[in-house]
């Protein structure tokens, strides 16, 4: 099994750069944000519109080109989170986490046993397609899958402690646009409340030894939560990146 190269970047202490794949379905479009030199994608099959075949194919794409392949499943059910994990996924993100017990599950469906409730198959994405030793694969495994949870309610942040806690969760991403849905406010990342979300999550994250990030397209935000000590830093989506070239080119053209 390879080794999870954010998490070694996160271990010695670097942060980490990454981006949303939401639209684009070619395989090629992992190896141009490696060729970018982001360290992580997620692919999104929450919002994305994508089968499984087509996230595997992107996943062996992203691990060939040595960027760090996360999904960002659409719910958190054991079989959309172990087959991406089969098909060689190095982590996932399980959108709208609101409780404790949600937290558990996470990590329950990622982790094989005595961890967890993970059923086995060794020689598939996640292994290059080779076999292994079964109790060496195992606890490589379960060493090396990230577990990210994204933090974007209101229930979330009543009740963070207990859900940070949770042994085995490394990630917590915040989502500022559904957590001002959930407090019924409009998005602005400059509001005493927004400000008030985003160091709790992060003090807390540090207080359980959990590597902290939010994920939006305003990078002077970004670059001051980052320098205040996120880790995990989502940059932006395919669509934007797309919008952005496309609008500044007619700029420029016209």
């Amino acid at each position: 099994m390879i080794k999870n190269r954010v998490r070694e970047k996160l271990i010695n202490g670097e942060t980490v750069l990454g981006t949303m794949i939401q639209e684009l379905r070619s395989p090629a479009v992992p190896i141009l944000f490696a060729n970018a030199g982001y360290d992580f994608v997620f692919i999104d099959m929450e919002h994305g519109a994508r089968n499984m075949e087509t996230v595997a194919d992107m996943i062996k794409t992203a691990r060939y080109a040595g960027i760090t392949p996360f999904v960002r499943v659409p719910d958190l059910q054991y079989h959309l989170i172990a087959r991406c994990l089969d098909a060689g996924a190095q982590g996932f993100m399980v959108p709208r986490i609101e409780t404790r017990e949600q937290a558990e599950k996470a990590v329950a469906y990622s982790k094989y046993p005595p961890m967890g409730e993970r059923g086995c198959s060794i020689n598939k994405g996640h292994n290059n397609y080779k076999g292994d030793d079964l109790i060496s694969f195992i606890k490589n495994a379960n060493e090396e899958n990230f577990v990210i949870l994204q933090i974007e309610r209101k229930a979330a942040m009543d009740d963070l402690d207990n859900i940070l806690s949770v042994e085995g969760v490394d990630g917590a991403v915040l989502g500022p646009n559904d957590m001002a849905v959930s407090y019924g406010v409009q998005n602005d990342l400059n509001s005493p409340l927004m400000n008030e979300i985003f160091t709790k999550v992060l003090e807390t994250g540090k207080k359980y030894g959990v590597y902290t990030g939010m994920h939006i397209g305003n990078l002077q935000k970004l670059i001051e939560w980052k320098n205040k000590g996120m880790q995990l830093i989502t940059y932006n989506t395919d669509i934007g990146f797309l919008n952005a070239g496309a609008a500044l080119g007619i700029k420029e053209l016209s």
